[in-house]
């Protein structure tokens, strides 16, 4: 065999093990790119940045636990109204913020914070739609879910709306509407599942469940979803006429503690907002909760609600010249 020849299969040989390092690369969730975004993508213009934001998130869950659950919901109405663009964190007389939806929202203060680290740390680099995802992650990593690794490199959006919050999915809504409220943003029937067992921690009003315990579609009856071992219990929480901003736990036992036992709760009747209920009520989405109950499915729920939320995380990014990086999270520069 001649040196032409070996030079050609040394060639092929170094070409072959560097596509097979990139797929090993990509498999392992370390380096790759998604949606215009990627993992890593302040590893050199603010290396401190994932850091920097969960020592603040860390600080404010230790102080207040309530933190965890209001970060991770931030996100998720973040996203789901024009995408994962910070325009929650906007103030202003008729911005997402005021809208009724995200009335009960908690932990703007704990992006204010870890914003104003970042600014003095790396100025003018790391986005507050950025800050959000992180502080999401970390919520459910501090009350004891698994971690992933969070693909960056949003730009902060210039526009927040309160009329078009109407994209969020309600409390009471049907779960075709919620199916479909989902599929707008390009995700499943499966992802909307897991998705919304991030209410294995935080609470609810009673102003968004109490109609169910009482006069329930006009019927002068509770919801038949609910367990009747549990709605003397939700009723005594919520009596009628009672407090409507008193806080119920949304997984009964496990309002600080991210895990699986959300589902369980639903496969015996113990949902407390009706959107929740209807999970294992409608025949669509109660397969993929019985999926996720037992013991046993701890670790694949965990698992599944990751990559749940680098889907979510990716809906209509803003990336490249698009958007903004603002100087501060609650105003456009």
């Amino acid at each position: 065999m001649g040196a032409s020849s070996l030079n050609k299969i040394l060639i092929v040989t170094v070409l072959l093990l560097a596509t097979f390092t990139s797929l090993a690369l990509g498999q392992g969730n370390r380096w790759f790119s998604r949606g215009g975004t990627r993992v890593g993508f302040y590893k050199s213009t603010c290396p401190r940045a994932e850091f920097i934001v969960q020592s603040a998130v860390q600080t404010a869950v230790r102080a207040n636990p309530t933190i965890a659950p209001g970060l991770l919901r931030m996100f998720f109405h973040d996203c789901f109204v024009n995408g994962c663009d910070a325009s929650i964190l906007l103030d202003g007389a008729s911005t997402e913020k005021t809208a009724g939806p995200n009335a009960f929202l908690r932990g703007f203060e704990v992006i204010d914070a870890a914003k104003s680290r970042l600014e003095t740390a790396c100025p003018g680099v790391v986005s507050c739609a950025d800050i959000l995802a992180l502080a999401a992650r970390d919520s459910v990593v501090l009350t004891g879910g698994h971690s992933w690794h969070v693909p960056l490199g949003r730009r902060d959006g210039l526009v927040s709306r309160a009329s078009d919050t109407a994209t969020l999915p309600a409390f009471n809504d049907p779960m075709t509407v919620q199916i479909q409220k989902f599929a707008d943003k390009g995700l499943n029937i499966q992802d909307l599942v897991i998705l919304v067992g991030g209410h294995t921690i935080g609470t609810a009003a009673c102003a968004l469940f109490s109609y169910r315990l009482y006069n329930f579609n006009n019927t002068n009856a509770p919801d038949p979803d609910i367990n009747q071992a549990f709605l003397p219990q939700l009723r005594a929480l919520c009596p009628n006429g009672g407090n409507a901003l008193r806080r119920v736990a949304l997984d009964t036992g496990s309002v600080n503690s991210f895990g699986n036992s959300f589902y369980d709760n639903l496969r015996i009747g113990r949902g407390v907002v009706e959107s929740d209920a209807k999970l294992w009520s409608d025949r669509r989405t109660q397969r993929f909760v019985q999926g996720f109950t037992g013991r046993r499915s701890g670790f694949k729920f965990n698992a599944k609600f990751g990559r749940a939320m680098v889907k979510m995380g990716n809906i209509e990014v803003k990336t490249g010249r698009q958007g903004e990086i603002r100087r501060v999270c609650t105003a456009t520069n």
